[in-house]
């Protein structure tokens, strides 16, 4: 049986994880205990071996073959290969949980579609979902050992009720080498094009409603044999578990409590008869290993494998109460309770803000305090924008006006006018303003410290202008 702990970690407190440590039923130590044991006597038996039977010069090459051993058993990459391994593990398994079939949606889908209210109707929906179920139970049969342990033989699934004699007698005349679990989802196409032509399917894209529902069935029922047919390539696996065993092999050896090879080490060195660290070591990498060895295959007889024959129970049941008893079956319609409320909040509720979105309640900065900020740009000239567009607020004008002015720095030539920018109401510019500066053809060219890339842009500037 699948063992759930969803409740007792519902909400995070203080050493939340602890009270799982102390579960037996599907927990580590039931799996490990077996191979913990055998290490832990190995261990024994080597130490016993060293201290007591061998002699001085046994123990001094037991000590070298120990150091050894923990020197190079560092190089097997136990992390990386045990990491990868179990990642892919998991994947096959959440896989396979997804591709179980579930009737629900078929049901709704034959519930709605198929009409009828008389025996033929009613023997009609019954038997379109119990074909369904059948092949559920017909492929859960060749990859479970539960469900095969529930049905041995086929007469068993006669017998639970799945199919009847003629069926069986049927499915047994059509020969195939491969599984016959996609010939029930067969029955029940043509059962559902013979409804169809009865009337009571109404139209085609009812029809095609309940075909594609039915597909997608298959395909699911289709994925667990598949995943049951090609496996982690058993190359990988042997190389983990080689991986595993060789590197705790070596352990044996080389984590004894040997003799220090130095005089200066024996400050520091200390003599347990119980390798802590090591077992713990073992614990983490063997189980690591373990977990993989219980997820690759979820369809076993262990603790925490898939429950499939409750999954068979729970869908005949469910499927059978959809187009059945609860076919055209409806309560009478009554108003709400809010019905004349527009707005109304439900009783037992939590009395806490509602969550509007993380800028909904943002605040907007004052435009006042960015005007009271000092500036010290320099004012630059306007630049056009074409298609103009009208200003709304009057701006200080700025005029490029010719002047000639004596300039300190002798290195002008004399045909030279140095341009001043300036408010233009100090010159008085008679140039009118309209929606864009207008400036002159005649305008003198600013040549006195404009780079090519400046002269370019004031060229572009004037064509607009006279534009």
């Amino acid at each position: 049986m699948t063992v759930s702990y969803t409740l007792e970690v519902a909400n995070a407190r203080f050493a939340g994880f602890t009270k799982l440590l102390f579960r037996w039923k599907g927990s580590i130590y039931k799996l490990l205990y077996k191979e913990f044991l055998v290490f832990c006597f190995l261990y024994s038996f080597f130490s016993v071996i060293y201290r007591c039977i061998l002699s001085e010069g046994q123990q001094e090459l037991f000590e070298r073959a120990a150091r050894h051993c923990n020197k190079f058993a560092k190089l097997i990459p136990m992390s990386f290969v045990l990491g990868f391994y179990i990642t892919q593990a998991f994947q096959r398994w959440w896989g396979q949980y997804t591709s179980f079939p579930l009737p629900d949606n078929l049901m709704m889908v034959v519930s709605g579609n198929v009409h009828g209210e008389d025996e033929r109707g009613r023997l009609l929906r019954r038997t379109l979902m119990r074909y369904a179920n059948l092949s559920s139970v017909l492929i859960l049969r060749s990859i479970s050992t539960r469900v095969h342990k529930r049905f041995p033989t086929m007469q068993h699934i006669v017998e639970a009720g799945f199919m009847t004699e003629e069926e069986l007698k049927t499915l047994d005349h059509l020969y195939s080498d491969f599984n016959k679990y996609w010939m029930p989802l067969t029955w029940f196409a043509n059962l559902a094009s013979k409804a169809r032509e009865e009337g009571r399917v109404k139209d085609d894209m009812a029809l095609k409603l309940l075909m594609d529902e039915l597909n997608n069935y298959r395909a699911k029922c289709s994925m667990l044999f598949h995943y049951d047919w090609i496996s982690i390539p058993m190359v990988y696996t042997q190389v983990v578990t080689l991986a595993v065993y060789s590197f705790f092999a070596f352990c044996l050896i080389g984590r004894q409590f040997v003799k220090p090879e130095r005089a200066d080490e024996h400050k520091v060195h200390v003599d347990l008869y119980i390798p802590v660290f090591t077992l713990l070591e073992f614990f983490f990498y063997a189980g690591w290993l373990k977990v993989g060895e219980l997820i690759i295959n979820p369809f076993g007889e262990d603790d925490d494998d898939f429950e499939t024959n409750q999954l068979i129970d729970r869908n005949i049941q469910v499927s059978m109460l959809a187009v059945d008893d609860m076919h055209q079956n409806l309560p009478p319609l009554e108003k709400d309770k809010y019905w004349t409320e527009k707005s109304f909040s439900l009783p037992f509720g939590p009395a806490k803000p509602v969550f509007m979105g993380s800028t909904y309640d943002m605040r907007a900065i004052d435009d006042d305090l960015e005007d009271s900020t000092p500036s010290y740009r320099i004012p630059m000239l306007p630049v056009s924008v074409w298609p103009p567009t009208p200003k709304k607020q009057k701006s200080r004008r700025l005029c490029c006006c010719t002047k000639k002015v004596k300039s300190k720095n002798k290195t002008h030539t004399k045909d030279t006018e140095a341009v001043d920018i300036m408010p233009a109401k100090l010159y008085g510019c008679e140039q009118q303003q309209q929606q864009h500066y207008e400036v002159s053809v005649e305008r003198p060219q600013c040549v006195v410290t404009l780079g090519e890339a400046e002269k370019e842009q004031e060229t572009d500037y004037t064509n607009k202008s006279v534009a």
